[in-house]
């Protein structure tokens, strides 16, 4: 076993016990193939598949495979799609059957933590779909809330700035600055220190280093 691998084994079983303490359903999976299997046991013919716009879970072809098992995705990022229709999209997503997305960060005390532009992540993390799945990999892990938001600042954002081709100046700078522009994708911040009260929620932690 490599030190790298030690340290990510470790720290991913130290948040998934966390993470269950506060009342998350948790396991960790040492590979993203792992990780898609054990994503595809909640998706069924028919089913209902929203996604919160996730690089990770693109990363990981969850889509396409839920497709070829006769599921409909509903993804407010393709292409061609107008303004109204995604909004549309992202409405539909908080009543589906199975809700994909990741966090910007996790901390060793088990608290999701994330920020977003329009909230249609956030808000089906929270309430609303019937299944809820966060996958993240383990470059995610923050030693506590601060870690998590300064991660979010120092990664997350720019990095999403850059990849959504918009002009805020962490994409040019490639940190947050607190920008005030009317572009601005940093709105609602969120923190989940417990699992909400009426949603399943299963945060699937994986050995690799997935999505900004």
């Amino acid at each position: 076993m490599s030190i790298k691998k030690w340290h990510r084994d470790t720290l991913g079983n130290k948040v998934v016990q966390a993470l269950k303490k506060n009342e998350f359903d948790a396991l960790y999976c040492t590979t993203g193939k792992e990780a898609v299997a054990q994503v595809l046991k909640y998706i069924t013919p028919g089913a209902i598949v929203g996604v919160g716009g996730s690089v990770t879970i693109g990363e990981l072809g969850i889509l396409e495979k839920a497709e070829a098992l006769g599921a409909k995705v509903l993804n407010h990022n393709k292409p061609g799609l107008s303004p109204e229709e995604k909004l549309d999209i992202r409405r539909r997503q908080l009543l589906s059957d199975v809700f994909l997305c990741s966090s910007n960060a996790i901390t060793l005390d088990g608290y999701l933590v994330n920020v977003d532009g329009t909230g249609n992540r956030v808000a089906a993390m929270t309430f609303g779909p019937k299944k809820i799945v966060i996958v993240a990999g383990t470059n995610k892990i923050c030693q506590d809330e601060k870690a998590a938001f300064d991660r979010i600042k120092m990664i997350a954002s720019p990095i999403n700035n850059k990849r959504l081709n918009i002009a805020n100046p962490c994409a040019t700078g490639g940190v947050c600055c607190d920008c005030k522009g009317k572009e601005r994708i940093c709105r609602v911040y969120s923190v989940l220190k417990r699992r909400p009260s009426c949603s399943d929620i299963t945060v699937i932690l994986v050995g690799e280093d997935l999505g900004y």
